[in-house]
């Protein structure tokens, strides 16, 4: 139900965290917000408005025909905590020591955030999850919170249980044993490698993410990027067995607005030219390859994933944002003039239309390291994924996808690692990527049960976000609350 027009609109607050992966899936959401008729305001440093802006814009040129409330974006500069100018996101650090400073700059945000609900007092806040003292913060100015973390809700259950039990603790030192995550609707099983380790140089990360849980388990609530028929056993444990709130708005990337500049304002110069080059490949014939903003590749994984594309004999489009090994250090003998010849293959440094490439006829196939908004964007899409997780919740998120929606193929990952930390101990042979990119994509019984199954989840995915859809419903169900709570408080 769209907010009642005759009345004031409610207004929300949008307090993203400083990375991509959280400043996209936000812009997303005050996009479908606003179409309800919510007013809506992003907090945000200049640097990672600029992140959102041209989204933001598109958004409020799509809707003011419509007559909905623009959206705002309200800045605050970013903290002198000793970091260079211009250096705001987080894709900005590359050592530890850069991380403490980032750490000590978010407690600084706790002052403008205070300042904007003191000033403007809106009826709700979409805290990211990561700002858990913006939960207290909220409840001394009587402002409901709202927490998002942007991950998925089998994520979530997985994260809870690991933060509540600890049961790497319990399990052989030895990182390829197997430790069960308890009480969970279904059997999960990692290796003892692919979980934080909170007394084995993680401990600061350990207790920030217990911080994180008990903060978002005290707000008002908690909203997911995500749609109740992808993963409802979850919805099930979490409102029932955990007793935790939440409303599932997603995909939240199919009520954006420009997909083409969703999440830069700077597209690479390469970037209309992938299109093109699409335009010209066979209906499923390329595969994606695709690590996120922050994922650090070194060279002897980049020289297996270029060793990979020869061996696989597909077509492929690469998109490499943190380079930071010089391409002669990686590549393979005979892979630049693979390169040189441009039929079979593109490179692309820097940002480009991720959403509008899954989309195309052309892709077949994603290598993708779990990032929740590229596995919601592949399911979007119905792009079966070769899974490579690398941390956070990446390797619950492929747990998900290759084990419990059976829309991907894993090439056998193990190592939990940090976006700073290169100090994995295995290099994935290119020949297993190969082979999993031909699982994905081949004729074999098995490829074909994965497009079934994700064509599937795609159908569902348009419907949930359709008037009358789960996803639509929730928020409609969201918004009558604060409505409601408003008018009960002022009448």
């Amino acid at each position: 139900m769209a907010v009642n027009q005759e009345q004031q609109p409610l207004h929300i607050l949008f307090f993203p965290f400083i990375a991509h992966g959280h400043l996209i899936p936000v812009a997303d959401m005050a996009t479908l917000f606003a179409a309800r008729g919510v007013k809506c305001t992003i907090l945000t440093t200049p640097v990672n408005a600029a992140v959102i802006r041209s989204a933001v814009d598109r958004a409020n040129d799509a809707s003011r025909g419509a007559g909905a409330p623009a959206i705002g974006i309200t800045l605050f500069p970013f903290p002198d905590v000793g970091l260079p100018p211009g250096a705001e996101n987080v894709c900005s650090c590359l050592s530890k020591a850069d991380m403490g400073m980032f750490y000590e700059a978010f407690k600084r945000f706790r002052e403008p955030f205070e300042r904007f609900l003191s000033e403007h007092h809106p009826d709700a806040v979409v805290s990211d999850s990561f700002f858990h003292w913006s939960a207290d913060a909220a409840a001394e100015h009587g402002v409901p919170r709202l927490a998002f973390l942007g991950s998925s809700m089998f994520a979530r259950a997985c994260s809870d249980s690991m933060l509540r039990h600890n049961p790497r603790e319990a399990s052989p030192d030895d990182p390829d044993a197997v430790v069960s995550l308890p009480e969970l609707p279904h059997r999960v099983e990692l290796r003892r490698s692919q979980m934080m380790d909170p007394g084995g140089g993680h401990e600061h990360e350990w207790t920030f993410l217990q911080s994180v849980n008990a903060a978002d388990k005290r707000s008002y609530g908690e909203l997911f990027n995500s749609f109740i028929e992808l993963e409802p056993d979850y919805v099930e444990h979490y409102n029932t067995t955990l007793g935790r709130r939440a409303w599932l708005l997603g995909p939240l990337a199919l009520s954006g607005k420009g997909m083409a500049l969703r999440g830069t304002s700077r597209l690479s110069p390469d970037a209309d030219g992938c299109l093109r080059w699409l335009d010209e490949k066979a209906a499923r014939s390329v595969v994606y390859l695709s690590f996120g903003t922050l994922s650090r590749l070194l060279a002897a994984e980049l020289r297996e994933i270029a060793r990979a594309l020869q061996l696989s004999g597909k077509n492929f489009l690469w998109i490499i944002t943190r380079e930071d090994t010089d391409a002669s250090e990686w590549m393979p003998e005979g892979f630049a003039e693979l390169m040189a010849r441009g039929d079979r293959g593109l490179i692309i440094r820097g940002w480009a239309p991720q959403v509008l490439i899954l989309n195309h006829p052309a892709v077949g196939g994603f290598v993708t390291h779990c990032g929740w908004n590229s596995v919601l964007e592949a399911v979007s899409a119905a792009v079966p994924m070769v899974t490579w997780p690398r941390y956070t919740d990446q390797f619950y998120n492929e747990k998900l996808v290759v084990e419990m929606l059976k829309v991907g193929v894993g090439v056998g990952a193990r190592d939990f690692a940090s976006m700073i930390d290169d100090a994995r101990r295995q290099v994935i042979d290119g020949e297993v990527v190969a082979e999993a990119i031909d699982k994905v994509m081949g004729e074999s019984e098995e490829g074909e049960a994965i497009r079934k199954k994700i064509i599937e989840l795609r159908d569902k995915a348009r419907i949930a976000v359709e008037v009358g859809g789960s996803s639509y419903d929730d928020a409609g169900r969201l918004l009558d609350e604060l409505m409601a709570r408003r008018s009960s408080a002022t009448g």
